[in-house]
């Protein structure tokens, strides 16, 4: 009782002809059961190439089978069913080993790309071709170069040896992962607007370096970590400081405070609650994404939600309630660098959030197990976890008499809150 038409715009090859049902099966002749396929020739003349003449009859009562008595099932039948079922999973698993998922598109025809006078869309002007601006480089097609041709053009120019400003970003971009700065501290924008390389000629270098080693960025990472610069000092000098204040010239290694993910997920590994689960979906930081309830924060996370903060999901123009004080990003928008600022708020949600208490007795809790009831071994133990090290002479009655009057957990809280938990020396 009706029909469908699909007509297709351009050649297609058609492996089956596949109908589906509705999945609650509340209707009995919603299922299409003939078809046929017609095809255009040069003259535009229809011809049927294909049809169900020869598809199998819909029976309904062989799809499932007649029900089975009581009984019938023995524990022979039962174990050749479960053995033919095996031996298929198997077969299916040997054919589809070879396959990969892939997320594929597909090439289309590219428009014509007109200049516009005064940037209006309204005014179009001259036909421009596919190139790169002429001040940074030479790459010139022909207009009717197709859409695939261009992107391998692009790609092969962006990655060339000849390209310098490909392999000079790159090494800005490391360098600014180790040392908290970049050459150039406006690593989004090396152009007249941008900064200035504090070290040209070691950029360039670098760069060269970095082609030279065929683009290895494992390579880079060895040279910087085992530089004098990067080996050196945090100490400060007087005279030095004086000069330059922020270390910008790398006389010692500047310190800086690390990122919100890492702040957590350090929090979590030393109190020993860190799921180290890679893969699968993600976790949420609040009950509900917007609407009426707005965006209550998760305060008793399951074991999914303390994994690493690479997991969680980011809400776009709304921080994680803990660590967004920390500079944590909030998804909204691309950051080249990010910002670092001190505020009495971090403060506050390092020592009063529910979440930094429960790690706190987590941590409290492992120190009692894994050390004797003497307060000594266990403030000891602490400083080993949070900062490698014995406590310093100075260091040991105050975390003693905080741990006697207050409890274990709460100076927990306090290592979470200092200076050496949260700072790259």
């Amino acid at each position: 009782r009706g029909w469908v038409e699909v007509r297709f715009d351009r050649d297609y090859t058609i492996h089956r002809v596949q109908w589906g049902r509705d999945r609650l099966g509340e209707f009995s002749d919603r299922l299409a059961t003939q078809y046929h396929i017609e095809v255009a020739d040069e003259s535009g003349r229809w011809v049927r190439v294909a049809d169900s003449s020869d598809r199998q009859p819909l029976d309904e009562s062989s799809v499932m089978g007649p029900p089975l008595p009581a009984g019938a099932l023995t524990e022979t039948s039962t174990r050749a069913v479960v053995d033919e079922s095996v031996r298929l999973i198997r077969a299916l698993g040997k054919n589809a080993g070879g396959r990969r998922a892939i997320f594929a598109g597909v090439f289309e025809e590219p428009e014509t790309v007109r200049v516009l006078r005064r940037g209006d869309p309204e005014q179009p002007r001259e036909e421009v071709g596919p190139a790169v601006p002429a001040v940074i480089g030479r790459l010139t097609l022909d207009a009717a170069t197709g859409d695939r041709n261009r992107r391998a053009a692009l790609a092969d120019w962006i990655a060339s040896p000849e390209n310098p400003l490909t392999a000079r970003v790159m090494v800005n971009r490391i360098w600014q992962w180790h040392f908290g700065t970049g050459f150039v501290d406006t690593p989004n924008d090396f152009g007249i607007m941008g900064a200035s390389p504090s070290h040209p000629e070691l950029l360039d270098w670098l760069a060269d370096e970095f082609i030279r080693s065929g683009w290895s960025i494992k390579h880079l990472h060895r040279l910087i970590v085992h530089s004098a610069a990067y080996r050196q000092s945090s100490a400060i000098h007087g005279a030095a400081s004086a000069i330059d204040s922020d270390a910008r010239y790398l006389w010692r290694f500047p310190s800086r405070r690390l990122e919100a993910e890492a702040i957590r997920d350090s929090i979590l590994m030393v109190s020993g609650n860190l799921n180290l689960d890679t893969g699968g979906p993600g976790f949420d930081f609040f009950k509900s994404r917007g609407g009426l309830n707005g965006f209550p924060p998760v305060l008793d996370f399951s074991p999914d939600g303390l994994r690493r903060m690479v997991y969680a999901h980011k809400v776009r123009m709304e921080k994680d309630p803990v660590f967004g004080a920390f500079d944590c990003p909030d998804a909204g928008q691309s950051l080249p660098r990010r910002r670092q600022s001190t505020t009495p708020i971090q403060a506050l949600n390092l020592l009063n959030s529910e979440f930094i208490a429960t790690q706190a007795r987590a941590l409290a809790q492992k120190i009692e197990r894994r050390t004797s009831s003497d307060l000594q071994s266990q403030v000891r133990h602490l400083w080993w976890l949070a900062y490698g090290r014995d406590p310093l002479p100075g260091e040991w009655k105050p975390a003693c008499d905080l741990a006697r009057d207050h409890g274990l957990d709460d100076l927990c809280r306090v290592v979470f809150n200092t200076s050496e938990f949260l700072f790259i020396p």
